[in-house]
């Protein structure tokens, strides 16, 4: 398979990148790691395993679409002729035959320019957390409008819009898939498993920050594609204010008058928001326990995204760099 190449990052993952590492070298590709700063031995790592590594520079701030532009421009050096790159997170484990699959839906739609399958959750019953992130990836098959981090590329659609932004602290994948549908691309979610990734996230302070993130992408995403015809996140971004901000004021604002009222209406909104989410979770095959589970974190979902819109904002309006957002315990990856 010398047609494709393989960009791994990652940041103190410990035996996960160890796995991941481990379910791609051996089959004749090109494995390029990029390390954004680990001190777990991550690199000495990869190194031991014949992975080419490049270490990011310390002096400016990492982003996961820094380090898979880096790890792509290197990855052309080694093997310039190479047609396919497949993008995975350190924390991440790709499924064997991954890589011939998608290769072959490349090769077979040559408008196609991502394909994406089935990112698992390698421990779901580990936390809540971890379950709410496998229902999160389980996304419809068929031509989507973005990608994850896992995800193979053409390798000749990507340096055709400069990559990925390396400024985007999150959401750096949709915004991607956004100039690639606009250059003509496609890209199509198949029916096949890709990935497993551990998500270790046994906390709430670490669902929160994540959560966070995602605002911060959601809020960013529409600073940059919002207009018409793309409003690319408006949708998200505008749900995360009025259900995280301008509808609780309102309540707040109004208890007095109507004597409690407005509190308990904006309660029976948000419970049929949850009621909404739960029913749109069990046409899709869920079962009702994980359907009520997931339809209430979407619900109190809404106030770490705001702090993440907020946080965005107000960067803009300083003109401040924006700095990586970490969930993850990281010590506990080794």
């Amino acid at each position: 398979m010398q047609e494709i190449g393989v960009v791994v990052i990652g940041r103190n993952e410990g035996s996960r990148l160890q796995q991941c590492l481990l379910s791609v070298v051996g089959k004749g590709i090109t494995v390029v790691y990029v390390d954004s700063g680990s001190t777990d031995g991550s690199v000495e790592l990869a190194r031991s395993l014949g992975v080419h590594v490049m270490e990011l520079d310390l002096s400016r701030p990492f982003t996961a679409a820094r380090a898979r532009n880096t790890g792509f421009e290197y990855l052309l050096q080694v093997q310039p002729n190479i047609e396919f790159v497949q993008f995975v997170d350190g924390d991440c484990r790709v499924v064997e035959g991954w890589l011939e699959r998608a290769v072959s839906e490349l090769v077979a739609q040559r408008d196609v320019v991502v394909v994406c399958g089935r990112r698992r959750e390698q421990f779901p019953l580990n936390s809540i957390y971890n379950r709410l992130c496998d229902m999160e990836w389980d996304t419809p098959v068929g031509e989507a409008n973005e990608c994850g981090g896992d995800s193979m590329m053409r390798v000749t659609a990507f340096k055709k819009v400069a990559g990925f932004n390396p400024t985007m602290i999150a959401g750096e994948e949709p915004e991607l898939c956004v100039r690639l549908r606009q250059a003509g691309g496609r890209i199509i979610r198949i029916d096949a498993e890709m990935t497993l990734h551990d998500a270790q996230i046994t906390r709430f302070a670490q669902w929160w920050k994540r959560s966070l993130r995602g605002g911060h992408a959601y809020a960013e995403g529409s600073w940059l594609h919002g207009s018409k015809p793309e409003k690319h996140r408006v949708k998200e971004s505008r749900s995360i204010w009025l259900w995280g901000l301008f509808l609780p004021l309102l309540a707040v604002a109004g208890a007095w008058s109507t004597w409690g009222l407005s509190i308990l209406l904006l309660l029976m909104a948000y419970t049929l928001l949850a009621y909404r989410v739960y029913q749109h979770m069990r046409q899709r095959g869920v079962k009702s326990q994980d359907a009520v589970l997931y339809s209430l974190f979407c619900v109190l979902d809404k106030f770490p995204q705001l702090q993440g819109q907020i946080q965005f904002h107000i960067s803009q309006l300083l003109r401040r760099q924006r700095t990586l957002v970490e969930y993850k315990n990281l010590t506990s990856a080794s």
